[in-house]
């Protein structure tokens, strides 16, 4: 049985994909730095080996998946070539493995890992599924019929999969450090769509998205009544959303989601149209979508001393509009505390007033330092371009999180695709000393 070595193991896809591996009875090991991620538990809970970087983990016979971060040059890859052992690229590993089921690939700039982890739990319900989803979690199935993915536009790797079906969220302009422009991005989608094979579910309301065009039935969704698959008659409370789905403008069915915002209607809408067009009975879409609660990192709440802390992976002004929209549904009595730690400079400078107009919407702000990225060159931008642009923002580190302890009994939200969660832990400490003191 080959040996599948990860170089990279605790990127999210990465990781997501060796526990595909090893729960189809493949033997899997792998290797990255000696610094913690959420996303090692449960490689950790399967007893993967995780070793630290080093060519001498490299052996003959074994095949190496590389993460796409890491460039031929690193020494993991360098030697499994001197050794004649096969290389491969995550995303075209991915692109030969998912050939063996249905697959379907969520991909759009904004609400993959989301709506992907909605669509694995629902099929799940349904068949046997094999799924990734990029907050980190994947699973495999002894003879799984459907494979569930999140595909990621960065860098066009999306291209190296040819789904049967691909549910696209939206289109919008992000990863700057690689596309040119909004056109480039488009440019990329256009391309992904010609590589479906059965079907495309895409977001009606989405004005990019109306005018995709591929070599399949495309099936629309949204509020709007031009959509194949429409929500009506949407009532909304600190629970969640019921809403009624018409299919061309007839009743199919109620559903009811735990999740606030709009973006969260708009993802089971993606799921509910995909799963219409697979046979799918609406009473198993509607008891599983009625036992989904999230994904790892997206709107993740926890509670200390009538606090309410929302640690969430929004990294761009359309994210956070949607993260500050839940959170007033869901917390409609209480003040909203933004903690924001912007990614990667290049996405900063480019975002930068709509940054400033989203993070406004909060009740108050505070701005962490610049989450840099190794794949940039010297910071030219500080946080404060961004402060001076949003009234009454303050500048938050490691030192004063005492600060936010004024807001008394609010719903903290802190968002970021960095290492926020540092910003989390601090808080957290802070609250227990107080509590014990």
């Amino acid at each position: 049985m080959t040996l599948f070595h990860f170089t990279g193991i605790k990127g999210a896809g990465m990781s997501s994909l060796a526990q595909i591996l090893h729960d189809s009875a493949h033997e899997v090991q792998g290797s990255d730095v000696d610094k913690y991620f959420f996303t090692e538990d449960p490689l950790r809970k399967r007893n993967i080996t995780i070793y630290p970087f080093d060519a001498n983990n490299i052996k003959a016979g074994m095949t190496v998946i590389a993460g796409n971060a890491f460039p031929d040059t690193h020494p993991e890859i360098v030697r499994a070539r001197e050794l004649g052992v096969e290389v491969i690229r995550y995303h075209e590993f991915l692109g030969t493995y998912m050939q063996k089921f249905i697959s379907i690939g969520v991909t759009g700039s904004h609400g993959k890992t989301s709506t992907t982890g909605l669509l694995a739990h629902v099929i799940s319900g349904y068949a046997p599924s094999a799924y990734l989803v990029g907050d980190g979690t994947g699973k495999g199935t002894e003879n799984a019929e459907y494979f569930a993915f999140e595909a990621c536009e960065y860098k066009r790797h999306f291209l190296a999969y040819e789904p049967d079906y691909a549910i696209m969220t939206n289109i919008d302009f992000d990863h700057p450090d690689y596309f040119k422009d909004l056109e480039d991005v488009l440019d990329a989608f256009g391309e992904m769509a010609l590589r479906v094979k059965k079907g495309l579910i895409a977001c009606g309301d989405d004005p990019h998205l109306q005018a995709i065009q591929a070599n399949v039935p495309v099936v629309y969704y949204g509020f709007e009544d031009t959509n194949d698959f429409a929500a009506k008659n949407i009532k909304k409370d600190a629970t969640g959303s019921t809403f009624d789905v018409y299919v061309r403008n007839s009743f199919y069915f109620t559903f009811t989601i735990p999740l606030t915002g709009d973006h969260a209607i708009l993802n089971a809408l993606g799921v509910i149209a995909l799963c219409h067009y697979e046979g799918i009975p609406a009473e198993l879409v509607q008891e599983r979508l009625a036992t989904f609660h999230g994904v790892k990192r997206r709107f993740s709440v926890m509670e200390i001393e009538g606090r309410i802390i929302v640690d969430d992976y929004a990294h761009h002004p359309t994210e956070i509009n949607a993260t500050l929209q839940s959170a007033k549904q869901k917390y409609p009595d209480k003040e909203i505390v933004a903690i924001f730690q912007p990614h990667t400079f290049t996405r900063t400078a480019a975002l930068l007033e709509g940054f400033a107009q989203s993070l406004s919407e909060a009740d108050h702000v505070y701005l962490c330092d610049i989450f840099g990225s190794a794949r940039e060159q010297e910071a030219s931008l500080s946080i404060d371009e961004l402060i001076n642009k949003i009234p009454n923002a303050h500048y938050l580190d490691m030192e004063n999180m005492t600060l936010l302890e004024k807001h008394g009994r609010a719903a903290y939200l802190f968002m970021g695709a960095g290492d926020i969660q540092k910003f989390v832990n601090a808080f957290k400490e802070v609250l227990n000393k107080n509590e014990t003191a």
